[in-house]
């Protein structure tokens, strides 16, 4: 039985997904293609604590459904097949976004429109590769090649679906995931990149992909309740402006990094991330399910497009942002207008190139 109630999920992190670069667009802290607003402002403060809630939840969130899909989809297709959907699925996007897209992306950026197709094209002919947000279905390539092997060297056979963990099972996941973080950090710290990926976050995500393939088979997801949420939901009321208490804490004590090392803001942010994701994916699980559990043609509608929207969103927004440039408005409303329009015609895009059947087939 599918999980309708994801779809409306899937759509939402994908707005969060473009709401996010369209946060450091204008000031919050994190990497992007362009940057339009001071990083000292009272407003890139408010969006960098945006952008920090979002990162703590929003891709592990993908990475919790993509999981949770993972085991069906192989047992119907049989290892050969699945193979064959997930190379065309994520491998063909990776590599059509990396010469074609995202060198188009830093084309727009840097030209400020002029000459972009000149630009373009000398990266296009330079093979310039540019992984931006398709770091992600680049990592989930990997975990579910993982998967794949996991599956070829153990039997899994069909068992009695169980009831979800208790809390203190999630509480010492939490830990744990904190600690391996923290661990991590030492030798990747936050922000910097081995092989495209920022490591410094990868305990999380690949806790929630293994979480979301064992999910799958017990039927977790669909029975996340009231008081499996609740005491999540008000651990992440608590955890969330406690942060940047933490961070001026630490600024008092003249520790200021919380990329790597151990002083009290890494710490804090190491352990504070898993609190915030379990908080929302918990909370958004039992509630999706309760109100919008039954199939919705529109939510499905813009969750087909979903994917697509979110490889094509680097040049919407920042094409926007920049036509947005000369408009006389502070920068959160400009935030919040290329947040909006982003999603509006990043989904738009979609939707049509998807008219193309090969297309259709990929994405």
């Amino acid at each position: 039985m599918r999980a309708y109630f994801l779809d409306r999920i899937r759509v939402i992190l994908t707005f969060l997904v473009i709401a996010h670069h369209s946060a450091i667009t204008y000031g919050a802290s994190g990497g992007w293609f362009i940057r339009l607003a001071e990083q000292d402002s009272l407003t890139a403060l408010a969006l960098t604590l945006f952008a920090a809630v979002n990162q703590a939840f929003f891709m592990g969130f993908f990475f919790l459904i993509s999981g949770y899909l993972t085991p069906s989809s192989y047992d119907r297709k049989g290892w050969a097949e699945f193979a064959r959907d997930r190379l065309l699925r994520l491998g063909v996007p990776i590599l059509v976004f990396g010469f074609v897209i995202g060198p188009l992306t830093v084309a727009i950026a840097n030209s400020r429109g002029t000459d972009i197709l000149g630009s373009w094209l000398g990266l296009m002919g330079q093979m310039r590769f540019v992984i931006g947000p398709m770091w992600f279905p680049y990592a989930l390539l990997i975990f579910t090649f993982a998967y794949m092997l996991w599956r070829r060297l153990v039997a899994v056979r069909p068992g009695p679906r169980q009831s979800i963990p208790d809390h203190a099972t999630w509480v010492l996941a939490a830990i744990g995931v904190g600690l391996a973080a923290l661990i991590v950090r030492q030798f990747v710290p936050v922000g910097q990149e081995v092989i495209n990926l920022q490591l410094g976050y990868f305990a999380s995500y690949v806790f929630l992909f293994a979480t979301g393939c064992v999910a799958e088979r017990y039927g977790w997801l669909e029975n996340v309740k009231r008081r499996h949420a609740l005491p999540w939901l008000i651990a992440l009321v608590v955890a969330i402006p406690l942060l940047p208490v933490a961070l001026v804490v630490g600024e008092t004590m003249g520790q200021t990094d919380f990329a790597t090392g151990f002083s009290l803001p890494a710490i804090f942010y190491a352990f504070w991330e898993p609190v915030v994701a379990w908080g929302v994916i918990a909370g958004s699980l039992w509630y999706f399910q309760l109100r919008w559990g039954e199939r919705d043609r529109r939510w499905g509608f813009l969750s087909r497009q979903s994917y697509g929207a979110f490889i094509v969103h680097p040049p919407v927004i920042v094409a926007l942002a920049l036509a947005m440039e000369p408009l006389a408005a502070p920068a959160i409303v400009k935030f919040a207008i290329l947040a909006s329009a982003g999603t509006a015609f990043s989904f738009a895009l979609a939707w049509a190139i998807r008219k193309l059947p090969l297309v259709r087939n990929i994405i």
